[in-house]
């Protein structure tokens, strides 16, 4: 384990943490994670540049070939995030796994319809529709109070 050092300077106009490591490990990622758990922002790129999200922006979050992508009304943004990490994140701020690589924000949902084979198709309010497979659709709808 590498030796952690901790500076905390009073009197910045803003809350900025910088993690200098050797290399980025799963500790780190996890370091990140809790750092980020307390913003209401999440840490994501576009375009090479690092941008904050707002969490309550976020229509849904999908993984793809290892690689998670943040989906908001008209953009995407990928994350360096692993899917479950995310999921422990933003549970309590109204995120639910909807799918084995998929996470929905359901304040976002519009709409819900039954779906072939016990799934839910589920559109976004930007009219974007997104399916919540059978595994997960009985906690989803425990979850936002159908049964």
């Amino acid at each position: 384990m590498v030796a952690l050092k901790v500076e905390i300077q009073e009197g910045c106009p803003n809350v900025e943490v910088l993690i200098q490591c050797p290399e980025i490990t799963e500790d780190i990622r996890r370091l990140e994670a809790l750092v980020l758990s307390g913003s209401p922002k999440l840490l994501c790129a576009k375009d090479q540049k690092q941008q904050l999200v707002d969490r309550r922006d976020v229509l849904y979050i999908e993984s793809v070939d290892k690689r998670c992508f943040v989906y908001v009304a008209d953009d995407v943004f990928e994350t360096d995030l692993k899917l479950y990490e995310l999921e422990e994140l933003l549970d309590p701020a109204g995120f639910f796994r909807s799918a084995k690589s998929q996470i929905i924000n359901i304040a976002k949902i519009k709409s819900l319809c039954p779906d072939f084979g016990g799934r839910i198709e589920v559109e976004m309010e930007t009219g974007e529709k997104v399916i919540i497979s059978r595994q997960y659709a009985k906690g989803f709808k425990e979850r936002i109070g159908l049964r």
